[in-house]
């Protein structure tokens, strides 16, 4: 049940993420402070090559402090339509682009403190074009068949929980 927000404030506002702390009143009457991450939403892609294969992507993360293994993902932009988000990061960061794109999940990533909605998707019918990721991003890829993905979860070399929930979700299903 949703609780009375007595106030809200912005308190940072960043080029991707703002941080506002709301004042709730809880059923008891109990006034608590609440620190929200406002986020654009994302997706996130498993995306499968004609022989079944997965294309995973390495990269910095400097919140983790270390490179990560993961499937495709990125924000969404304002008003952008998480299909062609997703099709969007596809090709920049695998430098594939899909002739077919299913969605196969929906999900709040960390409901605990921030807004972020993540779309799931899964491509195939890839066309190899051209990698292009952001400025910033430094990206590898790794082919790996669905049965070595599934092996990374389980012995920790994929530890990111929208990877493990895409391919776990989308392998499952083959």
């Amino acid at each position: 049940m949703a609780r009375p927000v007595l106030s809200q404030e912005l308190v940072f506002k960043g080029n991707h993420i703002q941080v506002r702390v709301d004042r709730v009143e809880d059923p008891d009457g109990k006034v608590w402070a609440k620190e929200i991450v406002i986020h654009p939403g994302a997706v996130c892609v498993v995306a499968l090559l004609d022989d079944g294969n997965v294309i995973l992507v390495r990269q910095y993360r400097h919140a983790a402090g270390k490179d990560l293994l993961e499937i495709c993902a990125g924000g969404l932009n304002a008003g952008e339509d998480p299909v062609e988000a997703a099709i969007r990061e596809l090709e920049e960061e695998t430098g594939y682009r899909a002739a077919k794109m299913v969605e196969r999940a929906r999900f709040w990533t960390t409901p605990g403190f921030t807004t972020e909605f993540m779309y799931l998707y899964e491509a195939t019918d890839l066309v190899k074009t051209k990698i292009n990721p952001d400025e910033d991003e430094s990206i590898e890829l790794e082919i790996v068949t669905p049965q070595e993905a599934l092996l990374m979860i389980d012995d920790g070399r994929i530890q990111d929980a929208k990877s493990i929930l895409g391919l776990q979700r989308v392998l499952s299903r083959r």
